[in-house]
């Protein structure tokens, strides 16, 4: 397991979604790794000043990636419905769509203004 983390500009809150190898693979050769430039950025996370590899969540990226994540979300919610009698496609499909969402509440969520793909 491996996280996407959301930081904010002040440092005070940080989010952290743990997500399987597999669907992180699955980001990795998406347009997800396309969107944005990680740079080096400083930012404050626990009372002191670190230097991490971040995206800008400005306004051209955010929506780029909403725009990824309700597309994601729309195409895992079709293989869910075609595949219903399948359990174990059932059970990855739903925690795949799971953290999608989850990924998704995050960048739309304005108070984390950078993305750390890990």
């Amino acid at each position: 397991m491996l996280d996407i983390s959301f930081y904010t500009n002040n440092g005070q809150s940080s989010y952290h979604v743990e997500v399987a190898d597999n669907l992180l693979e699955w980001l990795a050769g998406s347009e997800f790794a396309k969107i944005g430039e990680e740079k080096p950025r400083k930012i404050w996370i626990d009372g002191e000043k670190e230097t991490l590899p971040l995206v800008k969540l400005g306004k051209v990226n955010r929506k780029k990636l909403i725009e990824f994540f309700n597309d994601s979300i729309v195409n895992e919610t079709k293989e869910i419905l075609n595949h219903l009698g399948e359990s174990l496609i059932k059970e990855e499909r739903i925690y795949r769509l799971k953290k999608l969402i989850e990924l998704l509440d995050c960048i739309k969520d304005e108070k984390y203004q950078y993305l750390q793909r890990i």
